[in-house]
């Protein structure tokens, strides 16, 4: 299973248009981006997880032009809202070979969808219901959705696990998408040889307004569902208010609850502005706590042979 990370940033891209923080400014300095969370696995078919307004940009800088699967987490715009830029896909195709693309989303989701995009059912989109714990039925990829809490706004919001049996046993990655809690996982999350994992805030947030997980508290589902390889961080925003920034007085930063201690220096971690910041910290709070995975911050276009 090959993975493009097609996206890694919050519902408003990095750097936000017309944002003076000193995060989207360092990002803006350097020339970096981070468009829509969104994720391409390739496992003997393709799979799109998620599909934002960024989703045709991103389909074009990373050469895809076939979905056998869309994959849809929860109803949130920066989720789905790009559903209708797939159009050109059937457009552009022979039109004796075209069938609609299965697209599976929680019953939920699929009434926020269709509000939207009624038009798209049966011509673009071969609507599909996904079970809480019961395997997506026709793909080659044995592919299992899990309920996740994210906010009032997103109910029936869900993550997936996608599993294989390779010749070296059974390969599992858990992706979790935007969540604030898991609840009744039982071991269907154990020991992933992968996880990817939100990481909106830097820190726990003082206010959780939009209901999303940091980078602080993921460390308890890390040392919780121990990945036995790599961790990816994405969904990563610029809400984190960092110490003395004139910016901070913008609805979107919020303080943390309780900062990271520093063993060596005796304060906080610095939080980071930009994509080497960011490996650097969660580098270094990985060995403080002498945790055994591999922590890696994902980046747009970032492509990583699973298994």
């Amino acid at each position: 299973m090959d993975a493009i990370f097609l996206g890694t940033g919050s519902a408003w891209g990095l750097p936000e248009h017309g944002c003076r923080c000193r995060i989207c400014q360092k990002m803006g300095q350097l020339g970096e981006e981070r468009l829509r969370t969104a994720l391409f696995l390739e496992a003997g078919e393709h799979l799109l997880v998620d599909c934002g307004p960024d989703i045709r940009s991103q389909l074009g800088r990373n050469g895809i032009e076939n979905i056998d699967a869309i994959l849809i987490t929860h109803g949130h715009g920066d989720h789905y809202i790009g559903l209708d830029e797939l159009e050109v896909l059937r457009r552009n195709g022979e039109s004796v070979q075209w069938s609609p693309i299965p697209t599976f989303a929680s019953e939920t989701t699929w009434e926020i969808i269709e509000r939207r995009f009624d038009y798209l059912v049966g011509k673009l989109l071969d609507k599909r219901f996904v079970k809480i714990g019961q395997p997506l039925e026709t793909l080659r990829t044995r592919v299992t959705p899990f309920r996740t809490t994210h906010s009032k706004s997103a109910k029936g919001s869900v993550g997936y696990v996608f599993s294989e049996q390779t010749m070296t046993g059974v390969r599992k990655l858990v992706y979790t998408s935007d969540f604030v809690d898991v609840r009744d996982e039982g071991s269907l999350l154990g020991e992933p040889d992968f996880l990817i994992v939100q990481s909106h805030f830097f820190y726990e947030p003082m206010v959780n307004r939009p209901g999303h997980m940091s980078f602080q508290r993921s460390l308890e589902f890390i040392q919780r569902w121990r990945p036995k390889s790599t961790t990816f961080l994405v969904h990563i925003s610029d809400a984190d208010a960092i110490p003395g920034d004139e910016a901070n007085v913008s609805l979107k930063k919020t303080e943390p609850v309780e900062p990271m201690i520093n063993p060596r220096t005796g304060q906080p971690y610095g939080i980071p502005t930009c994509q080497d910041e960011w490996q650097e910290r969660v580098e270094e709070i990985r060995m403080d706590l002498n945790l055994p995975c591999k922590i890696t911050v994902a980046h747009d276009g970032l492509r990583v042979s699973l298994w």
